[in-house]
């Protein structure tokens, strides 16, 4: 991006101070984003380009993300919290008042106040598990009496009913042809798919609630001071509704593999359980009060859930001939499908250990 265009789209918000430099931030996957640096004595900014090829409604995205900083910023104050500032994020209005800028090209802009002095952490251990699991339940307590209804940013993200639909649909077709090699695979998943399902539904039931959900709690979508202490949870563009399960047991899901999803050698596949532990000690320690029995019982299951749930999504999109998932080689969606069912199943070996260690944490 040129620095004459970007001057046009920083010139749509109302930011202070004259622009220095614009360079780009972060590793993110889905949105470009770059670090606005100005003169002086005037913030810096977060400048973003929002993928509206994967967030179709921008306009609720961004209410969502309106309502939940609005509403952790009133829980903040009202608790008597320092350096608000540095604990929730800040958006910047467009010159007609919203919090984004749609170009004549049609694409999506946004701005947010720079946090300064904070880094962010890559690596997945006990410690910064614990963190995390920490900081995700916190997130989540905050928003469980937010005042208004959010909408899904992304529809059914983890409606797992779906993701078993989506499956059975690309086995009828087998548009590649490549569903013999993995009929065994096929009848693993359909033998576990019902006790899989069993979140929506509880739903449907009325034993199990919907919550405002981060939905991507990856360890490095929060931001920490010098000192090592969380500040703010970050990345906000899939806060939704849905299962708490969708931040435990998704953080899990990566966090506390031995491997790489993609690893096609599956002896190095497998669950840590230390990474569990530390995640859910901290997870409980500020989401137990709210947190109904049914959503603590269920926990274990949705250790289970997700790598059973990311294999469905791989595998169908392997016998639907690769349409969906980036691949790097042939048989790339394959291996990552036997990697997530390996760590699926290793996960099952666990179930007892799991539920014990969540019934000890709540004794103490």
């Amino acid at each position: 991006m040129n620095a004459i265009e970007t001057a046009g789209i920083l010139a749509q918000f109302e930011i202070m101070g004259a622009v220095r430099e614009v360079k780009p931030l972060g590793n993110g996957l889905i949105n470009d984003t770059y670090h606005v640096v100005t003169e002086g004595e005037s913030p810096d900014y977060v400048l973003q380009r929002i993928n509206n090829a994967i967030f179709q409604d921008v306009e609720l995205l961004q209410h969502n993300i309106e309502v939940v900083t609005a509403h952790i910023r009133r829980k903040l104050e009202a608790d008597g919290a320092t350096d608000i500032d540095r604990k929730v994020l800040r958006f910047v209005k467009a010159r007609d008042g919203k919090t984004y800028y749609r170009d004549e090209g049609g694409r999506y802009w946004r701005v947010m106040v720079y946090i300064p002095d904070t880094v962010t952490h890559e690596a997945v251990t006990p410690e910064s598990a614990h963190d995390a699991g920490k900081a995700f339940g916190n997130f989540e307590k905050m928003l469980v009496d937010v005042p208004e209804a959010l909408g899904e940013t992304i529809p059914d993200f983890h409606n797992m009913e779906l993701r078993m639909r989506q499956l059975r649909e690309a086995v009828e077709n087998d548009a590649a042809g490549r569903l013999d090699e993995v009929r065994d695979i096929v009848d693993e998943l359909e033998r576990d798919g019902d006790e899989m399902c069993q979140a929506e539904r509880l739903y449907r039931e009325g034993r199990l609630p919907k919550r405002i959900c981060h939905c991507d709690t990856k360890v490095n979508n929060m931001l920490f001071d010098k000192q090592g202490q969380v500040l703010c949870v970050i990345d906000l563009d899939t806060v939704m509704p849905s299962f708490i399960f969708s931040d435990y047991g998704d953080f899990l899901r990566t966090g506390a593999n031995f491997t790489a999803e993609d690893d096609p050698d599956l002896s190095r596949v497998g669950f840590n359980i230390d990474i569990f532990k530390a995640f859910t000690t901290g997870y409980l320690e500020s989401a137990r009060e709210f947190l109904t029995p049914v959503e603590i019982d269920l926990l274990p299951y949705a250790v289970a859930l997700f790598p059973f749930m990311q294999c469905v999504r791989f595998l169908a999109d392997y016998i639907n001939g690769d349409t969906y998932y980036k691949t790097k080689y042939p048989t790339h969606n394959l291996d990552r499908a036997r990697n997530q069912l390996a760590l699926y199943r290793d996960v099952r070996r666990h179930d007892a250990a799991m539920a014990a260690y969540i019934q000890e944490l709540l004794n103490n």
